[in-house]
């Protein structure tokens, strides 16, 4: 997968997976990822899927409908590359927190979803919930952010709140954030993340 490596400045701070949004690229969350923490390893990755000419982690039928026989093949390609990316660039593959944003925080998602100890933590912008009705795995613990706008037309305030639920469910340590705008990245979103991932990461 197209992506960037950046070794960080301390090595026994976590590695952060930056997952861009729909049309992003491996650059678009380098910013995000040195303002969460500037001295950490990032590792930014670029979709594989286009859909008109825009990079996507997969491929979606509509607005908010999941092509879910594609998002199960693409989410299992992704966790193979993180596993090798931290066979190649000698990173803690147990230290990974993953920041996505949008169509980045929904594979993200998935990946929780799907595979147990996947991530150290989790930082999901705007995510909807990746798969409806599916067991997910146990999660003691872990903490999870989830930005979410009361206008966002894209992501609808019940799949943020459902998605909190089934993870808190699983033992995750969720914190739900709002903000009154709609599916925007805000600075204020940005900076409470910050401020949860010094006290929970």
């Amino acid at each position: 997968m197209k992506h960037l490596y950046m070794q960080g400045e301390d090595s026994s701070k976590p590695t952060l997976l930056l997952l861009h949004g729909t049309g992003g690229n491996e650059h678009d969350l380098v910013g995000l990822g040195k303002e969460i923490d500037s001295s950490a390893n990032i590792l930014s990755v670029r979709g594989n899927v286009l859909e008109n000419g825009m990079p996507r982690f997969f491929k979606r039928l509509a607005e908010g409908v999941f092509d879910l026989e594609d998002l199960q093949a693409r989410t299992e390609e992704l966790k193979n590359f993180i596993d090798e990316a931290a066979n190649n660039y000698k990173f803690d593959r147990d230290k990974v927190v993953v920041i996505g944003y949008s169509n980045g925080a929904n594979i993200a998602g998935n990946l929780l979803f799907e595979y147990k100890d996947v991530f150290k933590g989790a930082i999901l912008h705007h995510p909807m919930v990746p798969r409806h009705g599916v067991e997910v795995p146990t999660m003691p613990g872990t903490p999870v952010f989830i930005g979410a706008g009361k206008n966002d037309f894209m992501c609808p305030a019940t799949e943020s709140q459902e998605l909190r639920d089934i993870l808190q469910d699983s033992g995750a340590n969720v914190e739900l954030y709002w903000h009154e705008y709609g599916h925007q990245l805000t600075q204020d979103e940005v900076q409470t993340a910050k401020e949860w991932y010094k006290k929970n990461l």
